[in-house]
Parts: structure tokens; sequence; C-alpha cells
């Protein structure tokens, strides 16, 4: 695995998996989601890009600072395909695409090669995300971070859905970090649940210093 910040450049060029359906070409795909991804945040301030042997490559682009101090962390590469079973003979070419987006406030670089795994996953796990499920690391999200997991929050929020002609389009999935705790309690109760206990104490989930939400019963 390779990693490392640059600043802003090209996309690199990228296999064609085999798909069922009419094909749409990675690249292309891949071109529109940055295009799409600097018209709604503006011009990247970095990216880096992270290989994993037998994957494709993930990028990462950094948004930010802005004046508040907030950056946006964004991959480019999970849409490249759709999700679906990598052991499957085919994959259908109408199935969901993503990409992943994490808010924090102030720099937090060395989440890079944990949103790139967390990127990965469909095509190497055969993991199709979508809202409310719960990913773990097993290790801290950043380097010195409390949390060690994500929920996969609703898209459309920051970023629109990007539309592909006769294809489902590309979502951008929000990562809500969470506590070794809050993915437990998640697990027994439900995104949901975690959710409203979150938003009933007013926690900023950008807040890379937050404390644990109290997870006891009402």
């Amino acid at each position: 695995m390779r990693a490392g910040w640059v600043r802003a450049g090209a996309v690199p060029a990228l296999g064609l998996p085999r798909l069922a359906g009419m094909a749409l070409d990675p690249d292309t795909v891949l071109l529109q989601v940055e295009a799409h991804l600097l018209s709604v945040l503006g011009q990247d301030s970095g990216r880096a890009g992270v290989s994993f042997l037998g994957a494709e490559r993930i990028d990462v682009l950094r948004f930010g600072p802005d004046p508040d101090g907030l950056v946006r962390y964004g991959t480019l590469g999970m849409s490249r395909a759709p999700m679906g079973d990598p052991g499957a003979l085919v994959v259908l070419e109408d199935g969901p695409r993503a990409e992943l987006l994490l808010s924090v406030t102030d720099l937090q670089d060395s989440v890079l090669r944990r949103l790139a795994v967390l990127a990965a996953s469909p095509s190497v796990e055969g993991v199709v995300l979508g809202p409310g499920a719960g990913l773990d690391l097993g290790e801290p999200l950043w380097d010195g971070s409390p949390f060690t997991a994500v929920l996969v929050g609703e898209p459309g929020g920051l970023v629109p859905d990007l539309s592909l002609d006769g294809h489902e389009p590309v979502r951008f999935l929000p990562l809500l970090p969470m506590t070794p705790n809050e993915a437990a309690w998640k697990r027994v109760h439900g995104a949901q649940a975690l959710e409203q206990r979150w938003i009933d104490t007013g926690t900023d989930l950008r807040d890379p210093r937050r404390a644990e939400v109290d997870l006891r019963a009402p």
C-alpha cells in the first residue's frame, strides 16, 4: 500500500471491470465525480492516493480548511464500478455507486489510509455500503482519534447525487465517527437510535475531540 499527499492532479488511468449491461467507462465516471466534487466543495487543497494489492487505486481529496477550520475529505475511486459481490461471474452495471465523505474540524490528514480502506471494501470484500451501515476499523480513524468506527449517513446533504445517464446515480455518503462504545450500542439499538442520541445531546460530529455521547438508559 502506497500513499502520499500532493497538490491537485489528474486522475490516473483505470482498468475496466467485467459488467453486465451497457458498461460505463471507469475513467469517464471518475472524471465526472471529480468535477462534481469540485463544483460543490471548491478546489481541493491536496490529494493523495493509496494502492492496494489486487485492487484499484483510491484517491482521497482534501477540501479546506475553511475560515472556521472545517475540512472535508472525499474519496475518489470507489465509484469506478458498481458495488456488488466480487465473487460473482458478472457485476450488474446498474448497481449502486458511491463515494465517501468525512467532515472534521482541523486537519486530520492521517485519515487518508483509513478512508481508502473503507472505500476499497466494496471491491475487496463485496460490501455494499448504504445509510445505517456501521464500519469498524479496529484502529483509530486518524492518529490519536478516539473513534474506531463510522456510521454511514444519508446521502444528498453536503454533496448532491451525481446522475449517470441510464444508470443509478453516484451517491456521496457521509461518514459519522463513532467511539467503540457507540459502535457497540449501535449494533444493539440500531443506527436511528444512536443518531437520535446525538441529536438530543447536540453532539457536534465534526469535533475531533468530542466526548462520547451518554449511552445510559433514559
